[in-house]
């Protein structure tokens, strides 16, 4: 049984006040693409083996959020972070730390399957090998833990070495998660990750996230209300840059504190 947990606002800060672990703690972020304000003074707490639904319009910084939880915005020119994202505790943004590490440690998978033009074999077992690790039994072991952890091995056991392009795009999405959990990261984060795909793709993973949240912290983006309400634990509502409500997503959904949230989940905008 989940321990109580209590969410508190002050001074527009949405915090976790909580007997579980919070595994991912951003304070005060603001970020800028050039004098762009995108993100405004977020701050939330994501606890472990939770998941968390980030929503919100096109273009209310939902998708840079995630992004900065594994320093993605670092590939990007002319852009500006200030505050602090802690990972366990400990400043994930602070020069000293490694961006490849924390990549490990915090996957994503992207809204559109991404599956390298290579076997199913190979792309699961790429970033095993391009961290320098060369015993082939080993490998085989975890790309065999990593197709089944993503719903996939049954499908694709026999046909390990074909092109991973002639999987359909339902398979190659859980491909790219495989992908993701071979190198044992602790944090997943989905952008928008159902939708290409067909209902009946949609709600296999929908399954597995529900899965996996066991063993992972999960944070995923969609602009799906259904969607938020069928898988997460806590929603956050974004809006114009600002994280206007964060809750258990049964509150998000069923009564709404700021009126804005109301409004967009039953679609008077977005």
């Amino acid at each position: 049984m989940d321990k109580k947990t209590i969410i508190t606002k002050e001074k527009s800060e949405y915090v976790c006040c909580s007997e579980d672990i919070i595994k991912i703690k951003a304070q005060d972020i603001n970020f800028f693409y050039g004098k762009l304000h995108v993100l405004k003074n977020i701050n939330l707490d994501i606890l472990a083996n939770k998941i968390t639904a980030i929503i919100g319009p096109s273009g209310c910084g939902k998708t840079t959020f995630i992004r900065l939880l594994n320093r993605m915005h670092e590939l990007i020119p002319n852009v500006t972070l200030t505050g602090k994202i802690y990972l366990d505790g400990q400043d994930i943004l602070s020069s000293c730390v490694d961006p490849v590490e924390i990549r490990r440690r915090i996957g994503m998978v992207f809204q559109k399957p991404n599956p390298f033009p290579k076997s199913i074999f190979k792309n699961i077992s790429y970033g095993l090998e391009i961290n320098g690790i060369k015993n082939k039994e080993f490998i085989e072991e975890r790309v065999i833990e990593s197709l089944k952890k993503a719903a996939l091995w049954e499908e694709v056991k026999d046909r390990l070495y074909d092109s991973a392009l002639k999987l359909s795009g339902g398979q190659q999405q859980r491909l790219c998660i495989a992908r993701a959990l071979v190198v044992k990261p602790e944090v997943l984060l989905f952008d928008e990750p159902c939708a290409s795909l067909d209902p009946i793709s949609t709600r296999k993973i929908e399954e597995l996230i529900l899965e996996l949240k066991k063993d992972y912290t999960i944070v995923i983006v969609t602009h799906n209300m259904q969607q938020a309400a069928r898988v997460s634990d806590y929603t956050g509502f974004f809006l114009m840059g600002e994280l206007i409500e964060f809750d258990k997503t049964k509150k998000i959904f069923e009564a709404p504190t700021d009126p804005r949230t109301e409004d967009y989940i039953t679609g008077k905008f977005g």
